[in-house]
């Protein structure tokens, strides 16, 4: 039997998401300094995400040129909707074609929409900064809306029966609303009206009994029920929303994206207290990179994982280096992770019967995609990162000779990693011993099985792989790398077994 005499045994549970404002000093042991593809996990730990595959398994015809971006794309109904080049599209989820709803959409920018139902039949309305806003009923029908002041809008939204539009390019800080129960009347003794704040509108959005307009630099805040009481009030000015695709409601609250990141309405609404403004400081210098650089954002909402998801989508940018941002929120507090590989042009979540669809339109290539299935990007691997804190153990001058480390973790069917352990802050004279492969064919599942040695794959069993290792250093940090077609897995946590040797 080995020698455990003086063997120091250290566990950490995986949680505390992506920290990159603090010294390593300073962080706990499952918090993460590379968290990439990784996401906190509400059930614990860190789960290595899920891939995208195609919704429909026909390309979105291009209008004018094969690189024309999905320009929107949303559910209604059993059929999915998509907007190209000069067109409106609707197929079949798993269907093998599109079908043309409307056309001549002449100098289309990225569309907006809103689901509602104001006399017993659902509709869609959208919008795209250039023509009439266009209403299809459930049989798909398009009806452009007539009124001028509404033309060339870029955002909507239905508030207390009436049909809100805004961000039209000739009156920036004007939001027109309709008749009661009417999205295409507008004769104000039945109702319709307008009302026009200080600064240009980038985003309206409605939260529990109130609609919230988001301007360059300041938020308003619409209260009331009709013409005869809708009033306006201030919620700051003093900070704005760069871009209306950000805008969700998520975790109770309205999230968007401010100058200086993530921000809730909540938080902002009190701004004087600091702990309740910006909520991503834990990974600002991520936004601070891209915030200037993107040349488009979008966002999306994960309910069951209480999860938001933000796209820095750049132009020139090849979809495999295309950053994003996962923010989840656990307990209590906000938790993050970085995002690589995915670049939507447009985005749609919706609940149906349960089942959580999110979708994204892609940017080149033409295809609207199911995010949150598979094990890879269509087709592309997935690269998923890890890296702990550099650990000391409390005390940096003592080094530490690392005899064992045990890995808890969930795998939900067959994984491929690699576990890597660094001394000394990967120092270039620092041990590097070989990669250890974190394999799931190695797992003895002790539950839910009676054929000893057979993982249960998604069961209630969080397997222990116990890995002896090499190397010593004043401090020690793990990685775990996954580079290929893989399962999703959640990270757990660890133990690090070590025995104290000289001091420095």
């Amino acid at each position: 039997m080995s020698d455990l005499s003086g063997v120091t045994p250290v566990a950490f549970n995986c949680q505390g998401g992506l920290i990159l404002n603090r010294s390593t000093f300073m962080m706990q042991p499952g918090e993460a300094l590379e968290l990439e593809n990784f996401e906190p996990d509400v059930t614990g730990g860190y789960r290595r995400i899920s891939g995208f595959s195609k919704y429909v398994s026909a390309i979105v015809p291009a209008t004018a040129s094969a690189s024309e971006k999905i320009l929107m794309v949303a559910t209604f109904g059993s059929k999915v909707l998509a907007a190209r080049g000069t067109n409106i599209f609707s197929a079949d989820p798993g269907g093998s074609s599109w079908t043309s709803i409307d056309s001549g959409r002449t100098g289309a920018l990225k569309y907006r929409f809103e689901r509602f139902n104001f006399n017993g039949t659902d509709k869609i309305v959208v919008v795209d900064g250039a023509n009439a806003p266009t209403v299809f009923n459930s049989s798909l029908s398009a009806t452009d809306v007539s009124e001028s002041s509404v033309a060339g809008s870029k955002f909507v939204a239905s508030f207390k029966n009436h049909m809100f539009y805004a961000g039209k390019s000739t009156s920036k800080q004007e939001v027109v609303f309709s008749e009661p129960f009417d999205e295409d009347g507008f004769n104000s003794g039945g109702g319709a009206g307008s009302i026009k704040v200080d600064d240009t509108v980038t985003g309206i959005k409605v939260f529990r009994d109130d609609l919230f307009i988001f301007c360059e630099t300041r938020i308003f805040k619409l209260s009331g029920s009709s013409l005869s009481n809708f009033a306006v009030s201030d919620v700051t000015r003093d900070i704005g929303c760069i871009n209306g695709d950000t805008i969700q409601e998520f975790a109770g609250d309205l999230i968007f994206l401010g100058p200086d990141g993530l921000r809730t309405i909540a938080g902002t609404a009190r701004i004087g207290d600091v702990e309740l403004g910006t909520i991503s400081s834990n990974v600002q210098s991520i936004f601070n990179d891209n915030i200037s650089s993107a040349s488009e954002f979008d966002s999306i909402v994960i309910p069951d994982k209480t999860q938001y998801r933000i796209f820095f989508t750049k132009s020139g940018q090849a979809e495999a280096a295309t950053k994003g941002i996962i923010c989840v929120m656990r307990g209590q507090k906000f938790e993050f992770a970085e995002l690589r590989g995915i670049k939507p042009a447009s985005t749609d979540h919706f609940v149906s019967s349960g089942d959580v669809i999110v979708l994204h339109g892609a940017y080149a290539n033409g295809y609207v995609y199911r995010q949150e299935l598979g094990d890879d990007f269509d087709g592309a691997t997935i690269l998923g990162k890890y890296r702990s804190p550099d650990l000391t153990f409390n005390d940096p001058g003592i080094r530490k000779h690392m005899q064992k480390i045990i890995v808890n973790y969930k795998p939900e069917s067959s994984i491929n990693a690699n576990l890597f352990v660094r001394y000394d802050y990967e120092a270039s004279d620092s041990a590097r011993p070989a990669a250890y492969a974190l394999d799931s064919t190695d797992v003895v599942a002790i539950y839910n099985t009676s054929v000893y040695g057979v993982p249960t794959y998604g069961g209630a069993s969080q397997p222990l792989v116990r890995q002896a290792v090499e190397g010593s250093g004043f401090a020690v940090a793990l990685r775990v790398n996954d580079g290929g077609a893989t399962a999703p897995y959640s990270l757990k946590g660890f133990q690090l077994e070590y025995k104290l040797g000289a001091r420095r």
